[in-house]
C-alpha cells in the first residue's frame, strides 16, 4: 500500500473496506469562502441532508484548480482526458441519520466533455461542459477563466490568484473546510448517494485573490455577501475516490431548486 493510503490517523472513520476505484491529482487550488446563513441553503438540498455550519453560520465554496494524473483502477490512462481544469460550487452538510460530515456540490465545470459525462454517469454529480483557461504567470499566479456550454444555467467566471508562500494555521474554519472525506449526492431515483474519499491532510497556504465575473453561485439560486471571501491556495494533492454508494433514504428537495442540465 502506498503512503498516501496507508496514513488514515487524521481520518474522522476509516477507509473503506472495497477498492478504490479512480486516483486523481488537483493543483494549483484556491478556497474562496463566503458566509450565507443556513436558512438560504437548505431549500437547495435533498432532504436526507443538512446545512453544516460553523459557529452557526454556513459556508458557500467557489473552487477554482487543474486535475491531472486522472486514472480508473486497473486501466490506462485515457489519452486527452487526464489533465483539465475544473470549478466547483460547493457547501458543507450532513448526512441526517449518521451525521457524517461531507461536501455537497451545486455545480462541477470541467472543460473536458468525457469527463463530464463519465462522473454523471457513474458518480452522479453534477458535472458541467464549459470552456475554460489556465494561465500563470510568475509575478501575478493564475488567471482563471470559465463559460458553460450547453447549460440553460448560464455561468461565468473570471479570477486571479496566487499564494502569498505562507502556510495556514490549521484549526478553526480551515479544517471545517477541507477535512471532509464523503461527498454526496441525489441519484436520478431521488435518492441520497454518498462518495468516499481519501487524501493526506490538505497543505494549504495563504492567498490573495481578483474576481471579475463571479455568476456560477447566482445561476444556482445563491446569493453571496458583499463581503471579501476567505482564501486559501494548494499547490496539489492526491485524492482516492470509491464508488458511489446508495444510503437507501428517499430524498427530493424542498423546493424548487435548479436541477442540473445535462451537457
Amino acid at each position: 500500500m502506498n503512503k498516501i493510503l496507508s496514513t488514515t490517523e487524521h481520518r474522522p472513520w476509516p477507509l473503506p473496506k472495497s477498492p478504490w476505484v479512480m486516483t486523481q491529482r488537483w493543483n494549483d487550488l484556491l478556497f474562496a469562502h463566503w458566509p450565507v446563513p443556513a436558512s438560504e441553503l437548505t431549500h437547495l438540498l435533498p432532504e436526507a441532508l443538512t446545512v453544516d455550519t460553523f459557529d452557526g453560520t454556513a459556508w458557500v465554496g467557489v473552487v477554482p484548480f487543474w486535475m491531472d494524473q486522472v486514472r480508473m483502477r486497473g486501466l490506462p490512462s485515457i489519452p486527452g482526458a487526464s489533465r483539465f481544469p475544473e470549478l466547483n460550487l460547493r457547501t458543507y452538510v450532513r448526512e441526517r441519520h449518521t451525521n457524517q460530515a461531507g461536501v455537497y456540490f451545486f455545480s462541477l465545470d470541467a472543460a473536458n466533455p468525457f469527463a463530464v459525462v463519465a462522473a454523471r454517469m457513474f458518480f452522479r454529480l453534477p458535472y458541467y461542459w464549459a470552456r475554460m483557461k489556465i494561465e500563470s504567470d510568475e509575478n501575478r499566479g493564475f488567471h482563471y477563466s470559465s463559460d458553460r456550454l450547453l447549460s440553460r444555467h448560464a455561468a461565468h467566471f473570471r479570477a486571479r490568484y496566487r499564494s502569498l508562500g505562507k502556510p495556514c494555521i490549521k484549526g478553526g474554519l480551515e479544517t471545517f473546510f477541507t477535512e471532509r472525506y464523503a461527498l454526496f449526492t441525489a441519484t436520478r431515483r431521488g435518492e441520497v448517494a454518498r462518495v468516499n474519499i481519501h487524501h493526506l491532510p490538505w497543505p494549504l497556504e495563504l492567498a490573495e485573490a481578483e474576481f471579475e465575473v463571479n455568476d456560477l453561485p447566482e445561476a444556482h439560486g445563491i446569493r453571496l455577501p458583499d463581503t471579501k471571501p476567505l482564501l486559501q491556495y494548494s499547490r496539489e494533492l492526491t485524492v482516492y475516490i470509491w464508488a458511489m454508494e446508495g444510503l437507501g433514504s428517499r430524498s427530493t428537495r424542498r423546493a424548487a431548486a435548479p436541477v442540473p442540465a445535462g451537457p
